[in-house]
């Protein structure tokens, strides 16, 4: 299991906006490891996350710019959970 807590943060473009968080970079070769045994698209790896009560499956994905990976944050979740960007929200994720 893998907790970390960090900044909700949101990406914009002209087809929308996207929540997500960035999964740190200190957890990047647990999760490669992970991987390899199950290679997906995209560099992606199954997830189960947990904010507040909430729990979802998703994907992580790697993220460039970091190193480390960024798990992206459904609307359903960020409305249930009462979160904003730039809160500092606790995450679980269980690697799948």
């Amino acid at each position: 299991m893998i907790t970390f807590e960090g900044p909700l943060k949101i990406w914009t473009s002209d087809e929308g906006s996207s929540h997500f968080m960035s999964v740190p970079a200190e957890f990047s070769g647990e999760i490669k490891t992970h991987s390899l045994g199950n290679p997906r698209g995209f560099g992606s790896v199954k997830v189960e996350a947990t904010v507040d009560d909430y729990t979802w499956r998703t994907s992580i994905f790697p993220s460039k710019s970091s190193g480390g990976y960024f798990l992206p944050i459904k609307i359903a979740v960020v409305r249930s959970t009462d979160i904003a960007p730039g809160e500092a929200v606790a995450v679980k994720l269980e690697l799948l």
